[in-house]
């Protein structure tokens, strides 16, 4: 299974963050990461809300990390969606998939699914449940890859290693693949960068992505920020937020973890300028081919890594 090759000539990128907390360095990277291959292409960079977990959301956190991107310089192309106001869509994209019969009701509870190391493969539940998961169905030999810009080719034996794919979880809300396959292709996204967490969900989305007969976008995913024991920052005592009173140091550090010569920023001057300097100097050759990179690193020159 290959990638769809209709992809509109102009490029348009995005960032998404979830409104768990506020920005930390490792969104900071992502953030400016896009940013930058999106003005290296001439193209478009949007802004994306994630909101679909009421339970996991800070209440005003989505307001303060676009207040703290604005501080940054890092303002949407276009305007801001937020996934909470688009249920109308996926609903739609859920209905096609059960009128077709390629997703179905499941009854099951994580822990009956604990046997199969919660992979789902067909319906072991006991007894029906009052709101079931909707899942998308995955025949045995589904296997996907694609090539990632940076990360190379990637490959994922999707029926296996993640089984019947979740649309919608039993608590009602929508999954995070439905709702990014559905909203890239709407939004007309024709590249996706994000970290490097996301890597093994991209088989899944580009399987949903042909399931609905909607275009494969290009894929890079830089390296994940994480700590010294090897941890995502969001998940690590280290993600302290960035300060967005005081941009230019964050900035210069994303700067130079993304592989860049801290030599190619004008020393004094305001973001304004330092975004002006890093489009122009921009390398994307110089971006380190690692899937992450320790949260010390933005203190040293990863050139090393460049490839």
């Amino acid at each position: 299974m290959s990638t769809h090759p209709d992809i509109p000539p102009v490029y348009r990128g995005r960032f998404a963050p979830s409104p768990t907390g506020p920005l930390h360095f490792g969104s900071l990277l992502a953030a400016f990461g896009s940013w930058l291959l999106a003005r290296h292409a001439g193209g478009e960079w949007w802004v994306r809300v994630e909101d679909l977990d009421p339970p996991r959301e800070v209440a005003g956190a989505a307001d303060r990390q676009l207040a703290t991107l604005a501080a940054f310089g890092l303002v949407s192309d276009g305007p801001v969606v937020r996934q909470s106001e688009r249920a109308e869509r996926y609903r739609a994209a859920l209905d096609e998939l059960l009128t077709r019969g390629q997703a179905f009701l499941c009854h099951c509870s994580r822990s009956e699914l604990a046997a199969t190391g919660g992979i789902h493969h067909r319906c072991v539940a006991a007894e029906t449940r009052t709101r079931p998961a909707i899942r998308l169905r995955v025949e045995p030999g589904t296997v996907v890859g694609f090539r990632d810009a940076l990360q190379g080719h990637f490959e994922q034996d999707v029926y296996t290693e993640a089984g019947d794919v979740v649309l919608r979880r039993a608590d009602g809300y929508w999954a995070y693949q439905l709702a990014v396959v559905v909203d890239d292709a709407d939004q007309g996204f024709t590249d996706i960068v994000r970290g490097a967490d996301l890597l093994d969900s991209t088989p899944r989305q580009i399987h949903l992505q042909h399931a609905l007969g909607l275009p494969t976008p290009r894929y890079l995913h830089l390296p994940l920020i994480v700590d010294a024991g090897g941890q995502k920052l969001s998940k690590s005592m280290a993600a302290l937020p960035i300060d967005a009173g005081d941009p230019l140091p964050p900035l210069r550090a994303a700067w130079t973890a993304l592989g860049q010569s801290a030599d190619q920023l004008p020393g004094i001057g305001g973001v304004t300028a330092l975004l002006h300097a890093a489009a122009r100097d921009f390398a994307p050759e110089r971006l380190p081919r690692r899937a992450s990179l320790p949260f010390a690193a933005p203190h040293n020159t990863p050139a090393a890594d460049a490839v």
